[in-house]
């Protein structure tokens, strides 16, 4: 992802006469140890009658020596140079055993050979004092360089000094201000006087603009520019000459460019001469411009290209208002946090301890974007198999009509407050809702913890077990039992209020509890109360006799919500309960009282809590089928809380699903934090959406970028799954038109980039959602027989294309859920709740960045509204195993999408293959070139399906792994004009195929990348490195290649993971080489080698080149090393 940069630099002397100018040297051509490739370079000078020399000073720097014959008016110096701005590691580096811990010293060798770069030539009472602070004990000399430097930077402040010289050490730190030669001059006698080889270095330091501004720390240039730069390099055995820059406390990286390193900056100079006395008017410029710049997942697009999406995005939104398609688009993207890489929260487990709190902060900052008046809401989510405690789940909701759904945002409770809350004000709480709500205080109920079931288990303990001195990280079931032990664990935990909407009298309805122990204990545990209430000790009704509440059918029609709130104001403004003057005592009723005839009293088994935990009130919503009557319960708790001015938390059972009502929620996920997304209706809408989404979810330190230990992206791991629906169900385009899930299906079949641009790493039949071709020969089959039963057009039925597709749309398992396109909530025949006439795509990894999240949900917006106007119907393809041989490969994905790109624009839709390009360096990222005479070899990283392995036994019982240890690449070759030249990769010819560009060809390489304890094939070893050969077989030897490896060549095993997209991108640059190849004449393979003694030459004939393979009928365009073709 390199950024390529034309630097200017133009220096000007004009003179007021003209004077006879000395032999001038001009230090301005990079050194040849920059590591910033400088593509091309040139030095103009004027006037043009003058000779060059260009040479080299003892140091190894260019020079060039300037001869003037005759007398000038003007000297002008103009460099221009273009250089590959790719991002270097300053810290990658290996060092010698010796020195790895300061303070260390050179061998006499190596000393000698250091001798000008240790000699001390200032000294002083100043300097000494800065010496004296120095931590001299023994210490890495990674952390001993990083602290000295950053310490100079500290002391002395920055200035622009257009003086000639250096100043002197004394002066620098007396005025504790300098210029950057200052400081680099300063830092090189400290060095020296501390031991260590140092030299000055003059050159150009380059500074870019970010594409984003960090959240902390220094937000850096604010334009891109270029200057005249100075700072110090100090000599570590095995790690060579490392740049320190003590202007910026900074290791020099990508952006330095040394033109000169020498012993004394008086040989560093950039430009040195003489003339004859004169007045001179001194002139210089620096500029710097971008001319190149490759797609990045920081800047995935130009200004230009984003004002071309925008405009797409209007023009679809247009036509699918005029073909009333009706279309909503949401999704659950997902996060990571950018501060820890490393812990099993943001890796494989759904919970950890900072995950809740960040899905906190982010809640909060959506919910004041999207949702003001909307309601805060903690409930329980998911709870898996072998989890130990149920997922939590942050939810806000908002009313679609822009009414206020909660008034008063003080009333909900912050997180990370303790308001002082306990059982007396829960009390109070509860005492003033029941009124509220116009019910009896009687039929208020305590609910206390069971003392005898935690005596019980304090009684079990072991006798040397000291419960309120252990220690509170231990298992959660032991930190609940110290924490209730160390209260008071006889008053009451919470209080709950039976109740029910009763439609006769229009309100609420009570009853009471009675219990067979006297009173109401709790299950055991640390849930919300409500979520504990045993209501199995409840009298019971035979379910033949229950009134059943059905679940209100989402197609029905609804009308507009009303103001609740101000109709529980006004409902109960005078109320006033009535109080039992003895609650004690239970009348009975008459004893004649059947003659009226028999009265069937109704025991209410749903209850809303109210219990106070961690200093804060919390309110248990019980569950409702009825919206109105949700809001109307919502508006009388906040009634309360105004009442009390006692700020709450909401928890319990959500509003039931209804479409007046829109919801955002957080929860989580193994390794990330995932967000349900609330759909937009139009383009503008989800732009806002998604880039309100990606600036929040940053602010609240989550990102969208993880990475291996060896650089390579890998997404969150959590996927962006998207879902397309209506604003009601009735709404769906798919409900009302089958024939455009139809039509999606068939076009995904037909082009498999679809599937693999936009996908995550673990891809194939086992994935988490795989084709629908993958694995299930028959399924295209049978699907064809279902698309035959599809009607075309609009159609009165919502339930076909569940039943046509439910049973086809699966894994090899049979899951409906691990589908790539996943129709579990379009019409589930389960319950209503099932029936959203959503469509889900569940194959899409997260996008790293905003913008290339939009062009994503751009393409499939463009797609419907192309099939909406002419539905796609042709037969499906039998790809086999082309799937997973061509389509693994960057070179036939991206073909795959430019055909995709052609038919819509020939469908009228400008969509641009540009606009992928960001998602192809993305998946597929670039490893390195080598490029021999006319022949160029890319190397690029390709997919490979991931097999899931037996059932093995483990620690936390059967385990089924994942075989993640082979991987793939791809080799694309130009230039080769005839079949003189091959490549080989470790000795075996590579598969080349044409692309249909003459000249070029390209191939796929498998190999076992690592060793696991388990794996498919556990006797082959791991093939790396690996070599590739540009093998001249005329000849029989190897014209030049490349080496790739798995991990860093000198060894340097990370240990943690990459912090951000430039430290990952530099690891994946360490890992190849442009040199490399195998050298000498090739060898033939053993079983050639033994045929030479029976030849009378006694060797074999002719240059050798690796033999051709039969062609692999499985898959054909790959070289799998651990295959072998032939007779064996």
């Amino acid at each position: 992802m390199a950024i390529r940069v034309a630097i200017n630099h133009r220096t000007e002397y004009l003179f007021d006469r003209p004077v006879s100018v000395s032999p001038h040297v001009v230090r301005l051509r990079p050194a040849p140890h920059t590591r910033s490739p400088i593509e091309s370079y040139s030095l103009k000078v004027l006037p043009q009658e003058h000779f060059i020399n260009w040479q080299q000073d003892p140091f190894g720097n260019y020079l060039a020596r300037l001869v003037f014959p005759e007398p000038v008016e003007s000297l002008c110096f103009e460099v221009d140079l273009v250089a590959d701005i790719v991002v270097i590691n300053p810290f990658d580096f290996f060092v010698e055993k010796y020195a790895e811990h300061y303070p260390f010293r050179y061998p006499p060798e190596l000393r000698k050979q250091l001798a000008p770069y240790l000699e001390i030539t200032e000294d002083g009472p100043l300097l000494r004092e800065w010496l004296k602070g120095v931590n001299r004990s023994r210490q890495e000399v990674n952390n001993f360089l990083v602290d000295l430097n950053q310490q100079l930077e500290k002391d002395i402040e920055y200035t622009i000094r257009l003086q000639p010289g250096v100043q002197s050490c004394e002066e620098t730190l007396e005025k504790a201000l300098g210029s950057c030669r200052d400081t680099g001059w300063l830092l090189v006698q400290i060095l020296r006087h501390l031991g260590l080889a140092a030299r000055f270095v003059s050159g150009y330091l380059l500074q870019l603009t970010p594409d984003e501004k960090p959240l902390e720390g220094p937000a850096g240039t604010d334009h891109d520019f270029t200057d005249l730069h100075a700072w110090a390099e100090v000599y570590v055995p095995g790690a060579g000459w490392l740049g320190l820059d003590p202007t910026s406390g900074l290791f020099a990286g990508e952006g330095h460019i040394p033109l000169a390193c020498t012993p004394h900056p008086v040989s560093a100079a950039p430009i040195t001469g003489s003339t004859d006395e004169c007045e001179v008017d001194f002139r210089f410029s620096n500029t710097v411009r971008r001319i190149h710049e490759d797609p990045r997942v920081t800047k995935p697009y130009t200004d230009g290209q984003w004002q071309m999406i925008q405009a797409l995005g209007n023009q679809v939104d247009a036509e699918l208002a005029a073909g009333d398609v009706r279309l909503t688009l949401g999704g659950e993207p997902t996060f990571v946090s950018i501060d820890d890489m490393e812990s099993s929260q943001w890796n494989d487990a759904a919970l950890g301890e900072h995950k809740r709190k960040l899905a906190g902060d982010l809640l909060l900052r959506l919910s004041g974007r999207f949702a003001p008046g909307g309601l805060l809401h903690y409930g329980q989510g998911k709870w898996y198999p072998g989890e130990p405690v149920p997922r939590w789940s942050l939810n806000c909701f908002w009313r679609s009509d822009g009414q206020p759904l909660w008034r008063n945002p003080r009333l909900l409770a912050q997180e990370g407050i303790d308001y002082g809350c306990g059982p007396e004000e829960a009390e109070r709480f509860a005492a003033r809702l029941t009124r509220q709500l116009g019910l009896p205080d009687r039929y208020l109920v305590p609910g206390y913890e069971d003392t005898l079931y935690y005596l019980w288990k304090d009684g079990g303990q072991p006798v040397n077990v000291d419960l309120l001195g252990t220690d509170l990280k231990r298992p959660d079931e032991r930190r609940r039992l110290v924490e209730l032990l160390a209260g008071d664990i006889g008053k009451a935990a919470g209080f709950a209020l039976p109740l029910r909407w009763d439609d006769a009298s229009q309100g609420w309805k009570s009853s009471a509890w009675r219990f067979r122990r006297g009173h109401m204990f709790l299950t055991p545990g640390d849930s919300p109360m409500g979520l504990r209430l045993p209501l199995d000790a409840l009298p019971w009704v035979a379910e033949e006799e229950r009134d059943i509440e059905p679940e209100r059918d989402l197609f029905e029609p609804r009308p507009a919500l009303g103001d609740y709130y101000s109709e529980v104001t006004r409902r109960f403004s005078h109320f006033e309960a009535t109080r039992d003057a003895h609650p004690e005592i239970v009348q009975q009723e008459p004893a004649d009282s059947a003659s009226r005839g028999r009265q069937r009293v109704e025991v209410i088994h749903t209850a809303l809590c109210i219990e106070a935990r961690g200093g804060v009130l919390h309110v248990f919503l019980p569950p409702m089928t009825c919206l109105e009557h949700y809001l109307d319960l919502l508006a009388a708790v906040e009634l309360t809380a105004g009442q009390l001015q006692l700020p709450v938390r909401i928890e319990g059972y959500e509003p039931p699903r209804d479409w007046r009502m829109k919801k955002l929620a957080v929860t989580p996920d193994p390794g990330v934090i995932e967000v349900n997304i609330h759909p937009a209706h139009n383009w503008q809408e989800l732009v806002a959406n998604t880039e309100t989404l990606y600036a929040e979810a940053r602010l609240a330190r989550l990102g969208t970028e993880k990475f291996m230990l060896d650089g390579r992206h890998t997404g969150t791991g959590g996927g962006n799954h998207v879902t397309l629906g209506g604003e009601t169900p009735s709404d769906s385009p798919f409900l009302r038109r089958p024939d455009l899930l139809r039509s999606l299906l068939t076009y995904w079949q037909h082009h498999p980039g679809l599937s693999t641009l936009f996908s995550g790493m673990f891809i194939g039949p086992t994935s988490q959602a795989p084709r629908v071709d993958e694995a299930r020969d028959e399924s295209l089959y049978e699907l064809e027989i279902a698309f035959q039963q599809m009607p075309d057009g609009e159609i009165a039925e919502p339930w076909l294309v569940d039943r046509l597709l439910r049973n086809l749309l699966v894994d090899v398992s049979g899951n409906t859920h691990r589908a790539e396109f996943c129709i579990d909530k379009l019409y589930s025949p389960d319950s209503p709740t099932g029936r959203l006439g959503l469509v889900e795509f569940r194959a899409f990894e997260m996008p790293p960045h905003a913008r290339m999240s939009l062009v994503q949900m751009l393409l499939l917006r463009t797609l419907i509204a192309y099939f909406w106007k002419q539905p796609y119907r042709h037969r499906l393809v039998r790809w086999g195993t082309e799937l997973h041989d061509r389509f693994m490969l960057p070179h036939y994905v991206w073909a795959d999408m430019r055909d995709v790109v052609c038919e819509l624009q020939r469908a009228g839709y400008p969509f641009q293959l540009e606009w992928l390009a960001p998602f192809l360096e993305f998946r597929f990222p670039h490893h390195g070139t080598v490029s021999v005479q006319d022949i160029r070899l890319d190397l690029n990283a390709a997919l490979e399906p991931w097999h899931v392995l037996g059932e093995e036994m483990s620690n936390q019982g059967t385990a089924r792994f994942v075989d993640s240890s082979v991987e793939r690449l791809q080799v694309r070759v130009s230039g080769l004009k005839d079949e003189r030249f091959v490549v080989a990769c470790n000795g075996r010819r590579v598969p080349l195929r044409g692309t249909g560009t003459h000249g070029e060809y390209v191939a796929g390489v498998r190999f076992r990348a690592w060793q696991p304890p388990s794996a498919l094939h556990p006797t082959i070893g791991v093939h790396s490195p690996l070599v590739f050969d540009i093998i001249d077989t005329w000849n029989g030897r190897s014209i030049g290649g490349g080496t790739y490896h798995v991990s860093h060549p000198g060894g340097r095993h990370h240990d943690i993971f990459p912090v951000n997209a430039n430290e990952a991108e530099s690891r994946r640059i360490s890992r190849f080489w442009n040199y490399g190849h195998t050298g000498g004449a090739i060898k033939p393979p053993p079983e050639y080698a033994e045929l030479a003694k029976f030849l009378p030459e006694g060797h074999l004939p002719g240059p050798m080149a690796p033999p051709p393979e039969e062609t692999n009928p499985e898959y054909p365009g790959t070289l799998d090393l651990r295959y072998r073709s032939g007779c064996a």
